[in-house]
This record gives C-alpha cells, sequence and structure tokens, in this order.
C-alpha cells in the first residue's frame, strides 16, 4: 500500500535530549534505548471513517516520537498497518450500499491526504491487511501446529482460535483483571459468547467464509484473517520482537495489543513483542469520547474545508497531554490559531532574543513523557518576550523556528 509524502525536517543546534515514555504494560515512564535505527509500529485505521479527531491525536502523538528519535541522530524504521477488511468496514460498506473495496480506497486515500496536511511523518511502511493475507495464514498455521490455536467445533464454520494462555504471558501488557478483560473484549470486537471456544477471551485468527463476504483461498481454508494477527504479522515479519514502540489509542490496549503481543510471543517464544506500549487519550466533544456511535466526529477533512491551518490542529491537540483525555472545543481551537500568529510574528522578526534555553526547555519537556503543554508554555514565553522587547540575537529567529518545525511539526 502507498504510504504519503514526507516533509522535510530541519536539524536544530544544541545538544538532543533522550525520549523517555510511559509504559503501559510497567506502568511507568521509562527511557526508550533505541539503536541506531528506532522501530515503531503503530496501528492504523479501519478505513470507514477517517480522519477525526481521535485519530489525528493519535498520529500525531507518534510523530513526535518519531520527530525526537530523529533529533537524537536515529534512524526510524516505522510501519504502520491499514486495517482494509474487518467487521465495522464491512457492516459499513452494507449500511450505505457502498462497496467494501471502494470505500477501504476513499478512506484510505483521504486518511493520507490529511496526513500530509497536518505534516505528519509518513512510515516507511504501510501495509493493508488484505496485503498481508498470505503473511497471516503462515502465522496462524504455525499456532495450529504448535497448539497455541485450535478449530471450534462447528462444521459449517470451523474458525480458528487462539488459546490466550498460550504465551504464559497474557495480561501483562493491560495489567487488567478477567472480569475487565471481558468486558472490553465484548465492546471492542470480541465475542465471548461463541459456542465451540475453550474460553470466553480466545480470540479469533481465522474467519471462514460467510454468504456475501470476501474471503480468500489458502490452506485454513476459505476466510479472512481476524483483527488481532494482522498486527502481529506485519509487526513480526518487518521490525521482529523486542522494537522499541507499539503505538495507538487508548482504546487499543485491550484487547488489541494485548492480543497482538500474545500472538507473537506464542509464535516466536520470545519476550516481549515491544519494549514500550504507548496510549494516546480519547478525545471527546460535549464532554463525550468521540466516537462514530454517538455521531459526534470532528473531520480533520471539514476543518481543512474551512480553511483551519493544520499548524493550529497540531498546536490544540498539543496543548493537552497526550495521555490525557481531553476535549475539543472552539475555544481551543481559537487559541491555538492566536499562538500560531504570535509565533509567526515573533519568528519573522529580523533578531530578537537568545533562543537557546528555549530550544532546551523545549527539549526537555518533550523528552519528557512529551510534555507538549509544558512545551508550548516555554516556547510563548519567549515569543512573548521577542515581540515586546526585542534582541539583539540575528540567528534566534531560524533556531525558534527550525526548533518549532523539527521537533513539533509546526511550520512557521
Amino acid at each position: 500500500m502507498q504510504t504519503w509524502s514526507s516533509t522535510p525536517v530541519p536539524r536544530v543546534a544544541g545538544e538532543p535530549r533522550p525520549l523517555r515514555l510511559y509504559d503501559t504494560s510497567t506502568g511507568e515512564v521509562r527511557p526508550t534505548a533505541p539503536g541506531d535505527t528506532a522501530r515503531l509500529y503503530v496501528c492504523g485505521i479501519t478505513p470507514y471513517d477517517a480522519t477525526h479527531l481521535g485519530h489525528a491525536a493519535t498520529y500525531l502523538t507518534f510523530d513526535l516520537v518519531h520527530r525526537l528519535w530523529l533529533d537524537n541522530g536515529h534512524e526510524v524504521h516505522y510501519v504502520q498497518n491499514v486495517t482494509d477488511v474487518d467487521d465495522p468496514l464491512l457492516e459499513r460498506a452494507e449500511r450505505d450500499q457502498d462497496d467494501w473495496v471502494v470505500l477501504a480506497m476513499r478512506e484510505t486515500a483521504l486518511f493520507r491526504e490529511d496526513m500530509v496536511a497536518l505534516r505528519v511523518l509518513p512510515p516507511r511502511e504501510y501495509i493493508g491487511a488484505v496485503e498481508a493475507i498470505p503473511e497471516v495464514v503462515e502465522a496462524v498455521a504455525k499456532l495450529l501446529a504448535d497448539g497455541a490455536a485450535y478449530r471450534v467445533d462447528d462444521p459449517d464454520h470451523p474458525d480458528v482460535y487462539f488459546d490466550h494462555t498460550a504465551s504464559g504471558r497474557f495480561g501483562y501488557e493491560s495489567n487488567y483483571d478477567e472480569a475487565t478483560m471481558l468486558e472490553f473484549f465484548a465492546e471492542r470486537g470480541g465475542d465471548p459468547d461463541r459456542p465451540g471456544k475453550r474460553h470466553p477471551l480466545d480470540a479469533l485468527l481465522w474467519r471462514t467464509t460467510r454468504p456475501g463476504e470476501p474471503s480468500w483461498p489458502s490452506e485454513l481454508g476459505e476466510g479472512r484473517p481476524g483483527w488481532h494477527i494482522e498486527c502481529s504479522a506485519i509487526a513480526l515479519n518487518r521490525l521482529g520482537t523486542g522494537f522499541d514502540v507499539q503505538g495507538g489509542g487508548s482504546d487499543l490496549v485491550f484487547p488489541h495489543h494485548e492480543f497482538s503481543a500474545a500472538h507473537a510471543e506464542a509464535l516466536t517464544r520470545e519476550h516481549p513483542f515491544a519494549r514500550h506500549y504507548v496510549h494516546a487519550g480519547m478525545i471527546g466533544l460535549d464532554g463525550e469520547k468521540m466516537s462514530k456511535s454517538r455521531g459526534n466526529l470532528v473531520f480533520v477533512s471539514k476543518l481543512r474545508s474551512q480553511k483551519t491551518d493544520p499548524n493550529a490542529v497540531r498546536l490544540a491537540l498539543f496543548a493537552g497531554h497526550y495521555r490525557a483525555d481531553r476535549p475539543w472545543t472552539d475555544a481551543l481551537l481559537a487559541q491555538a490559531q492566536e499562538r500560531l500568529a504570535t509565533w509567526r510574528r515573533a519568528a519573522a522578526l529580523e533578531s530578537a532574543p537568545n533562543a537557546e534555553a528555549t530550544v532546551t526547555r523545549l527539549r526537555d519537556h518533550l523528552g519528557d513523557d512529551l510534555d507538549t503543554p509544558r512545551a508550548l508554555v516555554a516556547l510563548d514565553a519567549w515569543a512573548a518576550e521577542a515581540l515586546s522587547t526585542g534582541g539583539n540575537d540575528e540567528t534566534a529567529p531560524k533556531l525558534f523556528r527550525d526548533a518549532v518545525d523539527a521537533l513539533l511539526g509546526v511550520e512557521l
């Protein structure tokens, strides 16, 4: 699948700061410690309602991770998937009397356009579930051969399920108790009541063909992939095990990230699947989580059609900490637009106060679990001083401009 075009990232003078991130599995902020090449996997969209601000907040979070690793001199091997065949996509296509393939292609194209507009650095590899089906089949066949998977006793639909105990470490990523797991499993695409399963928490690996559904021939029988195994196979085949960060929204903590890790660890007998599991908070509107079921989605494309500067959208989402559930309001966007205009005026000065200490503070705050609220305050202070009292450092406006571009992805 085609990724999107990139944007140049300036080199910024001064000393980079190593990146520390909160890891869901340990409940601690810990250093990331990449080798020469940092390895990042971020779960992508199911393309039927792209790109709302919840999506944007997630991919902007990991864009910051990408940028900070680049600032530290690492190459970044970034992989992202697209779940371009799954129940929610098929249900939306049926509801709207649309072709599911056309719907997926249209929404994926819109997502790419939005990512370009938001200046999100692209993944090196952008992989659709459909194109990864041979990899999924190979993985599921191995899990069956190893006894980590089984077929349900259903002659009409002998689907393949994962024995959730197979890795021996199930639950370490989310740290949820079984009751919480069962609640989220039922809410988030699981089928705890499917007859024939050994345990309600066992997850679907391969769904055998049903009338009216897309399917593909394979040694497993005609069918299509389950959700979680898609990411396990795509990540393992491109990044291996023990890669640096697996990322996504907080709604992926369970079941998606728990199972993608368990599948991969059962396949490889290696632990951990990822060194950090990092999750972005949810974006709300009018006091409720932004979601398709509530009909309260705010789309990046709509904001763009209203001539909203995507740089202001970035700043508005950065006004809250990435891990926090937080609201989207007109006032938040207006504040971001005012901030952007102020910074641009300061960056356009011929000379200004020395900006080296400000860039150091920017790096310190971002390196400390992506503390964007404090980073914005530090930049506000420099811009206010530059505009009120001036300065005689002719290099300062460019340093400020380059740092904001490189580290925050905001073009001044």
